[in-house]
């Protein structure tokens, strides 16, 4: 049995998961303790237990990559969707094509019978309107950016969704888990 297609994601009020230049300066850090340890992931650890492998677009990769440091996904197989020749940070990382289903049948595959992390504006979009993303967990940061990279704008259709839960995080962030149950 293959996992399910997920997305965990942040993103402005007005729809955007980077500013200009893919600027994620208006992203919170975490919440910490008096003692400055952290009192909250927002629920990623659990939902990286969860996950077998990441199917990730190329600018989002490009922008991970440029992070420098600890490759934050350790083992974790990484599919990189792009036409262009890739030079892997990590040998967990590799690059695919093809259509969204046959992108999506790769990392099901590297993920085996866990889920598989979907991270990406374009790629969730291209997934999205494809109808194979099983759940999104969208964490709403509470700033207004005007301008960047969109989450959902340019989607080909419309796409209902169910609200599975919603819970109001620390700092004035609110997280929604949606599915998708159909093209409206």
């Amino acid at each position: 049995m293959s996992g399910r297609a997920r997305v965990f994601i942040a993103c402005s009020l007005d729809g955007f998961i980077a500013g200009p230049g893919d600027d994620l300066s208006w992203l919170p850090p975490p919440p910490v303790d008096a003692d400055g340890k952290p009192v909250s992931d927002f629920g990623y650890a659990a939902f990286m237990a969860e996950v077998g492998a990441l199917l990730m677009g190329r600018n989002t990769y490009e922008v991970v990559a440029g992070f420098g440091g600890e490759w934050p996904y350790g083992a974790k197989p990484v599919l990189v969707a792009t036409t262009r020749p890739l030079a892997p940070v990590s040998p967990t990382v590799r690059a695919v094509t093809g259509d969204a289903a046959t992108l999506l049948a790769a990392a099901r595959e590297a993920a085996g019978d866990r889920d598989v992390y979907v991270d990406g504006g374009v790629l969730i979009r291209q997934l999205l309107a494809a109808g194979l993303i099983d759940e999104m967990i969208v964490s709403i940061i509470p700033i207004v950016l005007g301008a960047g990279a969109p989450l959902f704008a340019g989607l080909p259709e419309r796409c209902a969704l169910e609200c599975l839960r919603a819970e109001h995080l620390p700092g004035g962030l609110v997280q929604v888990t949606y599915r998708p149950v159909s093209r409206a």
